[in-house]
């Protein structure tokens, strides 16, 4: 009967597949059937599959042939029911790899230039390098939208957002070097072993695009730590951030060899079918191997993607004034590119915003704060409205912020050192109430000391939204379970709508 309802499955494919493709299948499962006959003529004493059970077994790996993706979407998320009422669908991380000082841009300070030049004694901060005096913000700050939420005038577009936004003023996290900060960020943890943010949405959510990667990373260039920042570590190794350098716009020079120039899709098809059907009859000898089931959907999505991934990476295909909006440069595209993803169903896409750590102003920090500001405020802002304007901003949580902020303390005589101890991410869309800030650092901005927001907490805040109850995300390896906020982190439901 198993058998009898195995052929049945494979039929009802093959008569749903198109024509061309459904050729393809019934040459590459000859194949197999050949190469299996031919490797022992002896299947029942080895206890080989047939040609109709070996498709049957291979499930996942037809989609790589377009078919069963409604099963394949199902599968690729390992939760199957949302713990908690989910308030959206996706995730967008503007990631200010450096780390921004909060009293340039949303926590306005203005007892620094009533005390500059003093060095009180909250200014002894364990950071990296001893400072010097109070250097006041040259910035001025202006009331925005109907809340009256100051903003700088440094972000005068990004400011007309600011009733989308919760601004907390109050994140803080454990170590004020680059490379930990970095890690807690991304993975909830300083060690490089765990996996990342995306990686856990990835592994519980799923895709909602079978020919697209659930997880992608957009950064020109790479930041201090590479790709152990997207990670899947021990979970499944469909789950790692795709990684895209997104210096140059165009399709095929953003993905590298994304199209087979010496092989016909007709013939892919072929391939792609008979690898899988011989790697699934690896797995039902050698028993699961994450690896390889790895290696084999990371096969299958870069099939699809020669076709998908095209149009989905394609700028071109916006219209003029829709690129003007944004803007020009790499962390505009980015953006754009973030907006396109996740309309395509990207669970989880990142903006870096430079190569190496653009925002480390140690010296001349005033000036490359406001180049920096000039360029990331049209792209956020146009992000903002176009998600807005399309009905995705309900449904897409955007987040904000870097690794750590700034000292309010001089570094160099113009510089400002790396300040862990308080500092402001934001939120927009996505379940959040809008127009609002959370939290309060110090009179001077050196550390959070009202409504505090570990790393931890920020994270389970963002689970909550997507229908997670962190403590219950769970993965078990090595002897005990891991999740992304470790052994801590409280959702902060003040700021969920």
């Amino acid at each position: 009967m198993a058998g009898e309802v195995g052929s049945r499955r494979v039929c009802e494919a093959e008569r749903n597949a198109p024509l061309g493709m459904r050729q393809q299948m019934v040459c590459a499962s000859a194949a197999a059937d050949t190469l299996l006959r031919d490797n022992n003529m002896n299947d029942k004493q080895q206890n080989l599959p047939t040609r109709r059970h070996l498709i049957q077994a291979m499930g996942g790996g037809m989609g790589s042939l377009g078919l069963l993706s409604a099963m394949n979407a199902q599968a690729n998320g390992e939760l199957q029911a949302a713990h908690v009422p989910a308030k959206t669908k996706r995730v967008i991380q503007l990631f200010m790899n450096g780390g921004p000082f909060q009293g340039d841009l949303f926590d306005p300070k203005p007892q620094l230039l009533k005390f500059a030049g003093q060095r009180p004694a909250e200014a002894n901060l364990r950071t990296e390098r001893r400072t010097a005096g109070l250097m006041p913000s040259p910035f001025r700050f202006r009331p925005a939208g109907e809340s009256g939420i100051p903003v700088s005038e440094l972000l005068p577009l990004t400011s007309r957002c600011v009733d989308d936004m919760a601004i907390i003023r109050s994140t803080f996290t454990d170590n004020p070097n680059h490379g930990p900060a970095l890690l807690l960020m991304n993975n909830g943890t300083i060690l490089p072993t765990r996996p990342s943010m995306g990686s856990w949405l990835s592994y519980g959510l799923g895709s909602e695009n079978a020919n697209l990667p659930a997880y992608v990373v957009l950064c020109p260039g790479k930041p201090v730590r590479f790709s152990i920042l997207w990670t899947s570590a021990f979970l499944p190794g469909s789950h790692q951030g795709t990684y895209i350098n997104h210096r140059d716009p165009v399709p095929d020079k953003l993905i590298p060899f994304l199209r087979n120039s010496d092989a016909s899709r007709a013939d892919q098809v072929a391939q792609v079918s008979l690898m899988t059907q011989l790697n699934r009859l690896h797995l039902e000898r050698s028993g699961p191997d994450g690896q390889l089931e790895g290696r084999l959907q990371a096969m299958e999505t870069a099939f699809r993607m020669q076709f998908t991934g095209t149009e989905a990476f394609d700028l071109q295909q916006e219209s003029k004034i829709t690129r003007e909006s944004y803007g020009e440069g790499h962390f505009a595209n980015g953006c754009l590119l973030a907006r396109r993803l996740s309309e395509r169903g990207v669970r989880f896409v990142q903006v870096y915003y430079g190569d190496g750590q653009p925002w480390d102003t140690h010296s001349d920090h005033d000036n490359q704060t406001r180049k920096l500001c000039l360029d990331i405020d049209r792209p956020i802002a146009a992000l903002l409205a176009d998600l807005k304007q399309r009905g995705l901003l309900d449904e897409t949580l955007v987040l904000w912020g870097g690794e750590f902020g700034r000292t309010p303390t001089t570094e160099n005589g113009n510089g400002r050192d790396h300040n862990h101890f308080g500092f402001t991410t934001w939120l927009a869309g996505g379940g959040v109430k809008g127009g609002m800030t959370y939290g309060e650092t110090d009179d001077f901005g050196f550390r959070a000391v009202h409504n505090r927001v570990h790393i931890h907490d920020l994270h389970a805040t963002i689970l909550h939204l997507l229908g997670i109850d962190h403590e219950r995300l769970t993965y078990r390896y090595a002897g005990r379970d891991f999740r992304l906020t470790d052994v801590a982190g409280k959702v902060i439901h003040d700021i969920v709508s």
